[in-house]
């Protein structure tokens, strides 16, 4: 396998590859209610029972918010998606719900589709101003993470590191739940600690990492781990849970942030244990990273107490699993961990603009679509009067959610570009709550090509 190759592979496994069929440019005498009575009726009834939005800046007021606390109620986790991995609109949106969620919900931490180890050093600077943030962003957000070194995202981290100066006794967290990559600093803490409390295990645990902690940059070690002979992943996984379950057995309830640092050492060898030249292997592993996904972002909620707003790609804060190369999603086992204290949330466009990589060439480009077409979801979804708007899809009128039942092709744009897959969702068992804004474009792009 080649070195590009793994890292265009690497990218397509990571993050979301999503795509709704590219449809035809809106037209200047394309009515604006170009539906039968049936679908009227629905346009009507999302009229009047959607909150306008009034607008997807972080700053200023957060009143037209107040629905969607309302919506929210006392859950817990409460996942929100995003319908491309590059527009700034979404981006913005989640600074300021995560505002608003923290200024009257209580939540304290933000988690992203991040390794764990690169959200604990993203924390470090939220909660101690350690470090410089656009030099981390640089390191950390790398490889299939490069496109989380925004404007946008750098923003909302700042205002949590200004959020935890003006309030030091309660402040703010930053958490990574992602397997992708393990920074030598996971190891170090690990290490450290065995050393500190469990001077005989330091040898054993010494010689299972030997050789593991990453030497190079983080895209770099991603791209060259794939290159690795399958037998070789697999030998390193062996290692990797072997550790873990030393710690485990031996340190779990009085070191549980140890055993959780070599836990994810371990999802992440095990990861990457998958035969990825193996269709089935390839959704195996999807599988399994969702379930990490979700199994980190419980052990952060039960280990700090802290309400978490999660974000990921709608696909992954889904309930349903309407791709089949994603079996199940972390949205559906945070439900099956969590019950009513998860809730999801949607984003859906109209039309606009996004940055993705290039599945071809894997270089970060600026993209665009035109107009949902109008057999979409977002075709109808946009005919309301209100530009932008929320919509809570549990307590809709009866015509919506039998609307909201059907599959129909849906915007679904991941971390590459173009994708001719048609993706048909059925809204309404994919997410409990749904915001549509009519036009969305480009965040601004901080990392390399």
């Amino acid at each position: 396998m080649t070195r590009r190759k793994a890292a265009v592979l690497a990218s397509a496994l990571l993050l979301s590859l999503g795509a709704g069929a590219q449809a035809a440019p809106a037209t200047a005498d394309t009515p604006r209610y170009s539906t039968g009575h049936r679908t009227s009726h629905v346009i009507d009834a999302i009229e009047h029972s959607a909150h306008t939005l009034r607008s997807t800046e972080p700053e200023g007021s957060l009143q037209d918010l107040h629905a969607l606390g309302r919506m929210v109620g006392d859950a817990d986790v409460v996942g929100l998606g995003e319908a491309t991995h590059g527009s700034r609109d979404f981006f913005r949106m989640k600074h300021r719900v995560f505002r608003y969620l923290v200024e009257e919900k209580g939540f304290r931490t933000f988690s992203l589709e991040l390794p764990w180890s690169s959200g604990l050093r993203v924390n470090e600077y939220v909660l101690y101003g350690k470090g410089d943030l656009d030099r981390i962003a640089r390191e950390e957000f790398q490889g299939s993470y490069r496109i989380w070194n925004n404007a946008d995202y750098l923003n909302l981290i700042r205002w949590m590191r200004t959020y935890n100066r003006h309030h030091p006794t309660d402040p703010v967290h930053f958490a990574g739940n992602d397997m992708g990559y393990a920074g030598p600093e996971s190891y170090r803490r690990v290490t450290d600690e065995v050393a500190r409390t469990h001077p005989h295990l330091k040898s054993r645990i010494t010689a299972l990492y030997a050789g593991l902690a990453p030497t190079t940059d983080a895209g770099t070690y991603m791209e060259r781990y794939l290159e690795l002979p399958l037998a070789e992943r697999k030998q390193r996984a062996k290692r990797t849970l072997e550790a873990y379950e030393l710690l485990r057995d031996t340190s779990g309830r009085e070191h549980p942030w140890t055993v959780q640092h070599a836990k994810a050492i371990h999802q992440m060898a095990q990861g990457y244990a998958y035969d990825i030249t193996d269709d089935a292997q390839v959704t195996e592993m999807m599988r399994y990273r969702d379930r990490v996904m979700a199994e980190n972002v419980a052990w952060w909620h039960e280990h700090t107490a802290d309400r978490i707003l999660l974000s990921a790609h709608n696909t992954h804060v889904s309930y349903d699993s309407f791709d089949a190369r994603y079996p199940k999603t972390q949205g559906a086992f945070l439900h099956d961990t969590l019950g009513d204290d998860y809730v999801s949330i949607g984003f859906s466009f109209h039309s606009g603009a996004f940055k993705a990589f290039g599945t071809d060439d894997n270089v970060m480009r600026t993209y665009r679509v035109g107009a949902a077409p109008p057999d979409s979801n977002e075709h109808t979804l946009d005919q309301p009067r209100r530009r932008d708007y929320i919509l809570d899809l549990r307590t809709a009128p009866r015509a919506v959610r039998a609307w909201l039942s059907d599959p129909r092709p849906t915007w679904n744009i991941g971390a590459g570009w173009p994708d001719p897959t048609e993706y048909r969702i059925a809204l309404g068992k994919a997410h409990d709550i749904l915001i549509h804004l009519n036009e969305v474009e480009a965040t601004t792009y901080l990392g390399r090509p």
